[in-house]
């Protein structure tokens, strides 16, 4: 039987501990169930001391970059410190289930409840979903929102010849997911150029705009790390065809404090608190990307919501019959929200307008720093993060961004993104973030310099790196499609 051989002890009544299941189906017949092919025949593990796990697990986590001892420029992908002491108030909610009676969770309804007024005053909207568990998650959410927005103002026009609005207007420097979204939702992308100084083309604006708008997608400040300089008439614009404006709020980092998108005239927006309020989110999770609203989007909001009654704070859905409905199990990801609540109460009105304000400073400066060693494509003052290109690399020694960011392995530094955005060629996007300190920014840049350098006096030198590194350069197309994760006894 299945449980012959096993060493574990029944517990008795009234004994701490757990028992094993008494099973009737014979452990050959269980062993049937399961595929030859993934059956272990044999077991070569080695007969090691504790110690030597101990010493070989920690190797292996020096060999994990980690913004604790290094300097990660993906900022806006939240590799930046995050204080732990927000940790350990998410740690203070872990026994709570999210299945309790409203009655029963009273302080974590509050918090949420709370929470939502904050992102109300930061941000300008009027009513905020937690619910979306990402920022695509909360693109897919707005979208939703805004599709319902349409049908429901449709089924009030009595003219026959309105078209249906069924079209999403997204620049050209959008991410990745604003088009997928999209076309998730049911919805036609259509993508309009930018013009030279990486802002809204206004005039392929016009040219895209219709009776069959249903609204544009824009990040601000935008992939290229540049606030629009017409974002007020691009808002105009839009609205008087009838469509409705959505803040991709990934670069929200740039603005806390600063200015506020509702008030730019976004009518939905999606923010990462991983991203702007100190979620560490490296390994792709967890995420967390509410949604806020402006009045007239507020009855779609998705269900339930934490309303205060005279009873205490509980979820209902009841008083939201326009609602899209659920779209996420229970809450949100409640732990992120949870460590964004104690940033944001920790940093204040105050703290996080100065947090945006020394992302943009500590931008600008490396920005200026490089310039005359990298290709500048938009030479303007950036918000958090900006953009550079190996274009001259390219053109004069055949050195390319991946190459640059394999040697920059070699000096200690965690590569930037590469090859974003799009419209780039060549590209490398850095972001700082405010929590570095100028003698790092400056060991960055001094790195960059003399890769630059190197790319003259040594090319095959950055062609061939990483030169320090347990595995040195891979096929990454193959890497990525064809990954090696298969334990061998000689592993």
């Amino acid at each position: 039987m299945l449980n012959e051989g096993l060493i574990f002890e029944r517990s008795t009544p009234g004994q701490k501990g757990y028992s094993l299941p008494e099973l009737d189906v014979p452990a050959e017949e269980l062993t049937n169930l399961i595929p030859a092919e993934l059956l272990r025949r044999e077991l070569n593990l080695p007969e090691v001391s504790e110690l030597d796990v101990v010493r070989h697990f920690t190797r292996l986590s020096q060999l994990n970059f980690s913004v604790d001892t290094e300097f990660y420029p993906l900022g806006s992908c939240t590799m930046k410190y995050n204080p732990k002491v927000n940790e350990e108030a998410a740690k203070m909610f872990t026994e709570l289930h999210p299945g309790q009676a409203d009655d029963s969770v009273q302080g974590i309804l509050q918090l949420l409840y709370d929470f939502e007024r904050y992102l109300c005053a930061i941000f300008g909207y009027d009513a905020f979903t937690l619910q979306p568990a990402a920022g695509a998650h909360g693109e897919l959410t707005a979208l939703m929102m805004i599709k319902a927005y349409h049908e429901e103002n449709k089924s009030k026009v009595k003219s026959q010849n309105l078209k249906v609005r069924n079209k999403i207007i997204i620049p050209d420097s959008s991410h990745g997911t604003n088009p997928a979204s999209v076309s998730m939702v049911g919805f036609t992308p259509v993508v309009i150029k930018s013009n030279g100084r990486g802002n809204v083309d206004l005039a392929a604006l016009r040219q895209a705009l219709g009776d069959d708008t249903a609204g544009l997608m824009l990040t601000n400040p935008n992939t290229l790390g540049l606030f629009d300089e017409h974002i007020l008439e691009v808002a105009e614009l839009v609205h008087q065809a009838g469509g409705l404006l959505y803040y991709d709020g990934a670069n929200a980092n740039a603005n806390l404090g600063i200015c506020r998108p509702a008030d730019l005239g976004f009518d939905v927006a999606h923010f990462n608190l991983h991203k702007t309020f100190s979620t560490p989110h490296g390994g792709g999770g967890p995420g967390s990307g509410p949604v806020g609203v402006t009045r007239k989007l507020e009855p779609f909001l998705p269900v339930p919501r934490v309303i205060k009654g005279p009873a205490g704070f509980q979820l209902t859905a009841e008083s939201y019959p326009r609602s899209i409905g659920r779209v996420h199990s229970f809450h949100g990801n409640v732990g992120v929200i949870i460590r964004a609540y104690a940033y944001i109460r920790s940093l204040g009105a105050a703290g996080l307008k100065a947090a945006s304000e020394k992302a943009v400073e500590n931008a600008n400066y490396m920005m200026n720093q490089l310039k005359d060693h990298y290709y500048l494509p938009y030479d303007r003052t950036c918000q958090h993060e900006f953009v550079i290109s190996a274009k001259w690399q390219k053109e004069k020694f055949g050195i390319r961004a991946l190459d640059i960011a394999k040697r920059l392995i070699d000096y200690g530094f965690h590569p930037p993104t590469i090859y974003f955005p799009l419209i780039v060629e060549e590209a490398l996007m850095i972001e700082p973030t405010e929590s570095e300190s100028r003698a790092t920014l400056d060991a960055f840049c001094a790195a960059l310099i003399k890769i630059a350098r190197e790319c003259a006096t040594d090319p095959e030198l950055v062609r061939s790196a990483p030169h320090h590194t347990p595995v040195s350069r891979l096929d990454e197309a193959r890497a990525a499609r064809e990954p090696d994760l298969r334990w061998t006894g000689n592993s």
